[in-house]
């Protein structure tokens, strides 16, 4: 792998075998794939590859292959905030973005992944947050290890929903999605990550008409409980949920991260604007994205901030805006 030299200094040239970066040295494309460069796991340097620089999906599926355990699952601190080598739901939901993103979920793969769901599955038939085996390894201090962990739409609900998305059919899935029917029309209070997990599920549910309905009501109770930014401005102004590090704001592009998801009917033309721009706004002096949530390791933070910006370029790229 060549390092090329130009007026934006050194660039590693792209692992999609294109040579020097293709894009403006100043633009935000071309400073987060240095940054991704710099610091990033090989899951992600593939998966930057793959989403703008014309990269293989073969390479993202041998980079997260070896996240996966034995039992069908994923671990090996894929979502960083979870150390260890133990298989976790949070971790398997991730993998599951991961293949989804590429085109690519389906197949044996995800009947295995379907197994390891039903087995730490909770009695009720959905996932919790956290199993029980992380005991005795790090994790963060906001994901406590209980021995008997309750049922979470946190985790349930992307999961359920990326699998309806792409048309897989398991038994589990059937219990689990009547578990996160009824846990979106239940709620009445909620904070920022369930909501986000609310509105994963609702965006792949077979049932539209009724998705439909359930966010029309869940878009209210966010811009009632002020759970969304709508001025960044006036950010003083809105509160953070109990337990949320100092300034763990949300805003409109994080329910809403492309333009098809139901969540964007919640914000106008103007409020989701103004969100983009202070999306675009956060692209940091070394090219990445910061990260809102507690930062409790070192190295969580240095391998959560690669994903952060990956995902914040394909926001602004799915919402139209100019990022090469």
């Amino acid at each position: 792998m060549g390092v090329v030299r130009g007026s934006g200094g050194p660039t590693v040239s792209s692992m999609a075998g294109s040579g020097a970066s293709p894009h403006s040295p100043d633009s935000p494309l071309a400073r987060a794939e240095h940054f991704v460069w710099l610091t990033a796991r090989v899951l992600e340097q593939r998966r930057f590859a793959y989403h703008f620089l014309g990269g293989d999906a073969d390479a993202v599926e041998a980079a997260l292959a070896a996240y996966q355990g034995d039992d069908g699952g994923y671990g090996h601190a894929l979502e960083p905030d979870l150390r260890g080598p133990v298989s976790q739901p949070l971790h398997t939901a991730h993998a599951l973005r991961v293949l989804d993103s590429v085109g690519r979920l389906g197949g044996q793969r995800v009947e295995r992944m379907c197994r390891y769901l039903t087995e730490v599955s909770t009695r009720d038939g959905a996932l919790p947050a956290l199993h029980p085996s992380q005991r005795g390894y790090p994790a963060a201090p906001f994901v406590p290890v209980v021995d008997d962990p309750p049922s979470a739409l946190l985790a349930t609900g992307p999961v359920v929903g990326l699998l309806h998305r792409n048309r897989v059919w398991h038994a589990w899935l059937f219990r689990a999605t009547d578990f996160c029917w009824a846990a979106v029309d239940a709620l009445e209070g909620s904070h920022p990550y369930e909501v986000e997990a609310a509105v994963a599920f609702l965006d792949g549910a077979p049932d539209r008409s009724r998705a439909e309905a359930a966010a029309d009501r869940l878009g209210r109770l966010v811009r009632g409980q002020g759970l969304a930014v709508l001025d960044p401005a006036r950010i003083a102004e809105y509160p953070v949920a109990e337990g949320y590090a100092p300034g763990e704001h949300h805003f409109p592009h994080d329910y809403a991260r492309e333009p098809r998801s139901l969540a964007r009917r919640w914000f106008t033309d103007e409020e989701m604007g103004r969100s983009l721009d202070h999306l675009a706004a956060e692209q940091c002096a070394d090219g990445g994205w910061p990260i809102r949530w507690r930062a409790w390791a070192p190295g969580t933070e240095l391998e959560c901030r690669p994903m952060v910006t990956i995902e914040a370029l394909r926001t602004l790229r799915a919402h139209g805006r100019a990022i090469g």
